[in-house]
């Protein structure tokens, strides 16, 4: 087991990264060159590399030239996520272009993670050290290394190769090598599985091409034609790569453990399907017209609504549909910055959240209105579901930010099973199927009426987050989004205006402002943010929409990703990439697009 040990330098900045990945898992490649966090082969496997989360013990693939005084700049090549990083220096530079591959069928594929080295001027040394770090750094690996290739070997995991023509020795548990090139000259280095077959050189060059059109074909099929059109297709691409080529499921972030508070103990493993975060994510692909995506992952959730008991679903799944593992700590990982403990399994799994059947029947409702009509199986598993919430809907939870404390009535929960039933009930309508529509309607009246009158807090002249209180709460910026009220109905603008007043700030907005039950505060919350645009948007607010819109583009990193959170300064907390940052960048985008052109958007209707 590796030892925990002091750090001498803090931790790279989670913004200072790129991402790639193949649709099974994601590399975080930090701005120097470093590859310090990747779980491999699938993004819900151990990792090969955590350096992210301890410098000393996590393990990295260090590659970088050595040239005084450069520049560095790190960027995709257009529209794909093919991550190139530069270093320009007065004498010479340079370039590593990153990518991952995946050859093969779904169920029978060989993964790589290709390293292109360039000199573009000059005489360039490289210096490279890979130290993979098994089983979540658990495990050090005997390491084989010579002329060509290493070799990283440990019982019970799989072994890893590094190859390429350079010669490797062994040193610091781990492969070293020192070379040079001059002007024009190329290098690739592979990691992929000991025992893969290796691809000559052509069929090298035809790998790394056909992953590069591949992405540049997906990205083109966007219908998005709006302003701020980089931003939206790289939003896309980062949800692109968050999806499960094999099982269709998507994970709600790439990584595990990134502090939502410096040095604190907010550190969770969102390396899992939630249900809630990927129905949303269907409902923004579907409107940049990807359909593939949103089948896929319909036809995964309804194995779960079959099989599940008495309609009622499990918060989130591991990426193959199964149960997520139960919640650990890895007290050997001192954690980014010293936030520890470093977590991985979720203990929120088997948490009562209510709100996520609206989001799963908004997303399956749209995406057969604009795709394939649902099975006669799928729609029995269907039904099942939405009786579960006809029948629990009044249940206390612990709502859409997994409160570890008592259950209490949410009025985010109980809009979203109002949109479940409503969904169901249109869909049902559109496609003729059978349903016990008298009493669906009669629940759906229910709800509603509810929440006018529970969640309305007269004194206070707005809606208000629980039952019987008094604050607000960032999810409450859900209500005209799913169509629950008007965009311009005054109660809503009160609670918008209230909102805005109590939670936000120059434009970054809080999840909400009370103790939880945790050490620490938390940040800025992205997605809450990228909502609230979008309900000023709608409320014909359209300056201080743009406004705020802008300021929360120059708050993406450098290559328009999002983590989870903001702090005061706009810098990243939280588990990174995020797809519902992403997703909700992209609504606020259509939304702000349409009012600045006079027209409303009726995607939902």
């Amino acid at each position: 087991m590796a030892e925990r040990r002091t750090k001498t330098r803090p931790d790279r900045r989670i913004a200072d990264h790129g991402v790639i990945g193949n649709l099974s898992t994601m590399a975080l490649v930090a701005l120097d060159g470093t590859i310090d966090y990747l779980c491999w082969p699938n993004f819900d496997s151990p990792t090969l590399f955590a350096s992210l989360l301890d410098a000393r013990a996590g393990g990295a693939f260090e590659l970088a030239p050595e040239i005084a005084g450069a520049r560095v700049l790190q960027t995709y090549l257009p529209e794909s996520n093919v991550l190139v990083t530069r270093w320009l220096g007065e004498e010479a530079s340079a370039e590593i272009t990153d990518l991952m591959t995946a050859s093969g069928d779904a169920e029978d594929c060989t993964y790589r993670l290709i390293r292109r080295l360039r000199v573009t001027r000059g005489t360039v040394r490289f210096r490279l050290r890979c130290a993979p770090r098994f089983d979540y750094a658990r495990i050090k690996p005997k390491v084989t290394a010579g002329k060509g290739q290493a070799v990283f070997t440990a019982e019970g995991s799989p072994g890893m190769r590094l190859w390429g023509p350079v010669a490797f020795t062994r040193a610091r548990a781990g492969a070293e090598a020192v070379f040079t090139l001059e002007a024009d000259e190329t290098l690739d280095l592979v990691l992929d599985e000991d025992g893969a077959e290796k691809p000559d050189a052509d069929a090298l060059e035809r790998l790394v091409a056909e992953t590069t059109s591949d992405w540049q074909a997906w990205a083109a099929k966007s219908t998005y034609k709006g302003r701020w059109r980089d931003a939206v297709t790289r939003s896309a691409l980062v949800l692109k790569l968050m999806t499960s080529r094999r099982h269709g499921s998507i994970v709600a972030a790439a990584t595990f453990g990134l502090p939502e508070t410096p040095k604190g103990s907010r550190n969770w493993d969102y390396r899992a399907t939630w249900i809630r975060d990927a129905s949303f994510t269907v409902y923004a692909l579907m409107r940049l017209g990807y359909q593939d995506e949103a089948m896929a992952f319909t036809r995964w959730t309804a194995d779960r609504a079959a099989t599940c008991s008495g309609g009622r679903l499990h918060v989130m799944y591991a990426v193959d549909g199964s149960p997520v593992p139960e919640e650990e700590s890895l007290p050997h990982l001192a954690g980014h910055n010293g936030a520890s403990p470093v977590r991985i399994g979720n203990a929120a799994a088997t948490q009562l959240q209510l709100d996520i059947y609206g989001a799963l029947l908004d997303s399956i409702y749209l995406s057969n209105k604009y795709g394939d009509a649902i099975s006669n199986a799928d729609w029995h598993g269907v039904r099942q579901v939405v009786d579960y919430v006809c029948e629990n809907w009044h249940l206390p939870d612990a709502g859409i930010w997994e409160m570890r404390s008592r259950p209490t009535e949410h009025l985010h929960s109980r809009l979203m099973c109002w949109v479940a039933v409503d969904r169901a009930i249109r869909l049902a309508s559109k496609r003729s199927l059978s349903a016990p529509f008298e009493t669906w309607i009669k629940t759906r009246n229910e709800i509603s009426e509810d929440i006018w009158s529970t969640f309305w807090n007269e004194k206070a002249g707005h809606f208000v987050r629980s039952k019987d209180g008094t604050d607000l709460d960032g999810s409450m910026l859900m209500m005209p989004l799913v169509r629950f009220v008007g965009a311009t109905d005054p109660a809503w603008l009160a609670t918008l205006d209230a909102i805005g007043d109590q939670l936000a700030d120059d434009g970054l907005v809080m999840r909400y402002d009370r103790e939880d039950g945790l050490d620490g505060k938390e940040g800025s919350f992205a997605a809450c943010a990228f909502w609230h645009v979008e309900c000023l948007a709608r409320a014909g607010r359209v300056r201080q929409a743009r406004n705020n819109f802008e300021k929360l583009l120059l708050y993406g990193n450098h290559l328009q990703l999002y983590a989870e959170e903001f702090d005061v300064r706009a810098e990243f907390l939280g588990n990174f990439p995020q797809a519902l940052t992403h997703l909700a960048l992209i609504s606020a985008a259509f939304a702000l697009d349409r009012a600045l052109d006079g027209r409303q958007e009726q995607w939902r209707a």
